[in-house]
């Protein structure tokens, strides 16, 4: 995603930059911010007009600093470090004493902002702290989740490279409709342009994304949530047709909705269709279901189901004297 680079922009950061360097001269500003020194005084003359106090001191030891009337610096997140904090937020994991990571950013522009003692023990917490990972978390590049946000805010449509779990790769174009989060994890719900079909996929496993020029209207009774959920199981590589042997308001509560569409047969029968990008995931996700079943569509499933049920005899299976 290439920088915003618009007056505000330029102006907001330009007072950033007036914040943790007081005193800084208008050439060093200009080098700053990449512009010429005209222009670094005109971001400053933005800043003035909406009312921030920025003293210009003359001689060799002057420069722009905050003057007095401002009690509370204002802090300036970029789009993905505000991100990064409501990440941090949503999952309670991150790395809060990385200055160069988003989240790490943000916080160390709060602990600026607070009184120098108080700032003192959040720094020393800061750098003592060390949280266990957590190796199931699926966190997403704030830059990548930032810019599909982005995207979508201005109903722009996106070119994506794309990994699957299986390590398949593709790129496609699509419609952003919303990023959600569901189930700890981080989606983008889409149209797909090639397949004019409503597409969720991992954000974490976006490789790359471009903002395109083309621009689109979501359907006006969106309801990101509920659509996601409905999608989950819906648009990989393998379909896959399942007959289980029980009710299916039963089979709602314990089969996990990324595993496809429960549709009742009769009473007593339930089909489950949806599709993966992981035979072996898939066969482990059927072996937890509390009923009988059979897999009555996809080779690669069925295969993954087999060698699942050898490695659990095997386990079963009582060792020789």
């Amino acid at each position: 995603m290439k920088p915003d680079t618009s007056p505000t922009a330029r102006a907001l950061l330009a007072l950033e930059l007036v914040q943790s360097s007081p005193g800084i001269t208008a050439d060093r500003l200009a080098d700053k911010l990449g512009v010429t020194e005209r222009a670094a005084r005109r971001y400053v003359g933005i800043l003035r007009e909406a009312g921030i106090p920025i003293e210009a001191v003359r001689g060799p030891h002057g420069g722009y600093r905050i003057g007095r009337g401002l009690r509370l610096p204002p802090l300036m997140f970029s789009a993905a470090e505000a991100l990064g904090l409501v990440m941090a937020v949503l999952d309670g994991h991150h790395d809060a004493s990385d200055p160069t990571d988003p989240v790490g950013s943000a916080l160390g522009k709060i602990i600026r902002a607070l009184p120098e003692p108080v700032a003192a023990q959040a720094e020393t917490v800061r750098r003592a702290t060390a949280p266990a990972p957590d190796r199931a978390a699926a966190r997403p590049d704030p830059h990548t989740a930032s810019t599909l946000v982005q995207a979508s805010a201005n109903r722009q449509r996106v070119r994506l490279g794309y990994r699957s779990e299986a390590g398949s790769e593709w790129t496609l174009e699509a419609d952003p409709w919303a990023v959600v989060v569901r189930h700890g994890r981080w989606y983008l719900l889409c149209r797909s342009v090639a397949k004019d079909a409503v597409r969720a996929y991992r954000i974490d496993r976006v490789q790359e994304v471009r903002i395109l020029d083309d621009t689109f209207s979501p359907p006006a009774d969106l309801d990101p949530v509920a659509m996601l959920e409905e999608h989950l199981g819906i648009g990989w590589e393998y379909d896959v047709e399942v007959i289980v042997h029980a009710p299916a308001d039963t089979l709602a509560r314990r089969v996990p909705r990324t595993l496809g569409r429960l549709t009742p047969l009769d009473t007593e029968t339930t089909r489950l269709v949806g599709s993966t990008s992981n035979p072996t995931w898939y066969a482990e996700q059927l072996a937890a279901i509390p009923a009988s079943y059979r897999i009555v569509r996809c080779p690669e499933v069925q295969e993954a189901a087999r060698l699942l049920g050898r490695r659990l005899l095997a386990a079963a299976e009582s060792p020789p004297p």
